[in-house]
């Protein structure tokens, strides 16, 4: 009885172990950014509640380009500011100094 249990676990983990293990894998494989894997065109995000809900990590995105439809992984960059110069003032990125 006892070995049968131990046994049961065994294959048991190992069976866990390679879902988690394919997970990561599938997770990974995914491509990353806005761009259509396809024609490397922009796609625009699709709202899907229930995908974003249970999946937060991923982007379900369509390529008006081809047509391609799928998830894409979200990218973890932050969004660069613009340069432009509002009412006067220097840009953020400006090297120059106010003396």
């Amino acid at each position: 009885m006892r070995e049968t249990v131990l046994a049961i676990l065994i294959i048991g983990g190992f069976f866990i172990l390679r879902g988690i293990l394919a997970t990561i894998f599938f997770f990974y494989l995914l491509p990353e950014g806005t761009r259509c894997p396809n024609c490397d065109a922009e796609t625009i995000r699709i709202e899907s509640r229930r995908i974003n809900f249970l999946m937060p990590r991923f982007r379900t995105s369509w390529c008006l380009d081809c047509g391609w439809h799928g998830l894409l992984r979200e990218t973890s960059q932050p969004v660069v500011a613009s340069s432009v110069s509002h009412s006067g003032q220097l840009p953020v990125s400006s090297k120059k100094s106010s003396k």
